[in-house]
């Protein structure tokens, strides 16, 4: 076991796995470690699609053995602790590792603990995510007969913000395809002031949200979850000038007390667990008070340590934390490691916060939000050549796009170090 990398990157998902390829592909002759312990890589953005019983589950799974790029030495175990002072890092069976240049992506850790009741509950009966199990996300969907359909996420930072109200929508659709929709009360309940930062898409979603009947709640932060009543907890955090008055014995069953706290019962709740960046960053001098790695916006290189580059969702970045930020932010880093190998200095300063969500909003329809650090919408140019000319609008090609051609680049051109 090598105790020394040139280049030591902690992570085996999207961003390790990309910036690692990116790297080779740039310069055979790199001496690389990956870090990372598990021995299954998922492409997480189609398990909204599992939940809904679109996308087989089996297939958003891959050998990480097959994922890891030729002439990079895949370490197999736990990073334990950083010292990037001492150009370290720590690891649980492999004793500490030294590095010239570190990269660190390794993405988010879910912490249900955060949630009075949500360990206990996640995952068994009617309480379901698609952020840990999207099969049976779809099994409670398929069991559910009608009453409340609770969607919610909580108040941290989570990937791919808007996964929490796409199954909302999938859900919705499915009940209609039913016929148990006018019997149903969908609601989407978010500690968020709006449903999505993009005008455009804003416009769009309220629009679909109208179509199905839903029930948008803002301001909604849930703090605890009793499972065995089926009732959720939440925190109203609306200023005095947007509070909505919440009257006794309305269609949902709301209540509110004195201390601004609302009830919900529920019949079926799907919800995003918290997140958090995993221990061994969130102890470490790399991080800021909010335990976010601290790099530069543009750069992603670390503001105290000029050899530490950071990307993707464990990064304090203004932007959501999404496979198709890090599609971008891979080459800035890898361009910037180059530089500094060289003994030069770090030239790119591009990345603009570019990030995109694919809002599912039925089966067969999608919005694509794709957008930088100011929420103003950027579309990609090349979607002309798909013939979707709006993409803040539904359309059925973005599906197309969604469930058959982003898997597509994925595997075949983004793990392989490809630019898309």
């Amino acid at each position: 076991m090598k105790k020394h990398y040139q280049i030591l990157v902690i992570g085996g998902g999207t961003g390790g796995i990309m910036t690692a390829a990116q790297l080779m592909k740039k310069n055979k002759k790199l001496d690389i470690g990956l870090v990372e312990p598990a021995d299954t890589h998922y492409y997480q953005p189609a398990w909204t699609l599992v939940g809904a019983g679109t996308y087989d589950y089996e297939k958003t799974a891959r050998p990480m053995a097959s994922l890891i790029p030729k002439g990079v030495d895949w370490v197999k175990d736990y990073a334990t602790a950083l010292k990037p002072e001492k150009n370290v890092v720590s690891t649980k069976s492999s004793g500490d590792i030294s590095y010239d240049y570190l990269v660190l992506s390794p993405g988010l850790v879910n912490d249900t603990s955060l949630i009075e009741g949500l360990t206990e509950a996640i995952d068994k009966g009617v309480v379901c995510s698609n952020y840990t199990d999207p099969e049976h996300t779809w099994k409670v969907l398929q069991n559910f007969k009608g009453g409340n359909a609770l969607f919610t996420q909580p108040s941290t930072p989570i990937k791919c913000g808007g996964a929490p109200q796409k199954i909302a929508y999938l859900a919705a659709d499915y009940f209609r395809k039913k016929g148990i929709l006018k019997d149903s009360n969908v609601i989407f309940a978010t500690p968020g002031t709006v449903i999505f930062g993009v005008q455009q898409i804003k416009e769009t979603l309220l629009k679909v949200i109208d179509r199905y009947g839903m029930h948008f709640r803002p301001y909604y932060a849930p703090f605890k979850i009793d499972a065995e009543n089926q009732i959720a907890y939440f925190k109203y955090t609306a200023p005095a000038d947007k509070r909505v008055p919440i009257q006794e014995g309305n269609k949902i069953g709301e209540t509110i007390d004195e201390k601004d706290v609302i009830s919900i019962p529920f019949d079926m709740l799907h919800l995003a667990p918290p997140q958090t960046a995993p221990k061994f960053v969130k102890d470490s001098v790399l991080v800021n008070e909010a335990g976010w790695v601290e790099v530069d916006h543009h750069s992603l290189q670390h503001v105290a340590f000029a050899n530490v580059f950071s990307l993707g969702d464990v990064t304090a970045l203004p932007t959501a934390k999404t496979g198709a930020a890090i599609r971008k932010q891979v080459p800035i880093v890898v361009d910037n490691l180059l530089s500094l190998i060289k003994q030069e200095a770090v030239k790119n300063h591009s990345y603009n916060g570019y990030s995109s969500c694919p809002l599912v909003t039925g089966y067969g329809k999608m919005v694509l939000a794709e957008f930088d650090y100011k929420n103003n919408f950027t579309p990609d140019p090349k979607l002309k050549q798909m013939l979707i000319f709006d993409s803040s609008k539904e359309h059925w090609r973005l599906w197309i796009l969604k469930k058959y051609m982003l898997p597509y680049l994925y595997w075949n051109k983004m793990m392989k170090g490809k630019n898309v």
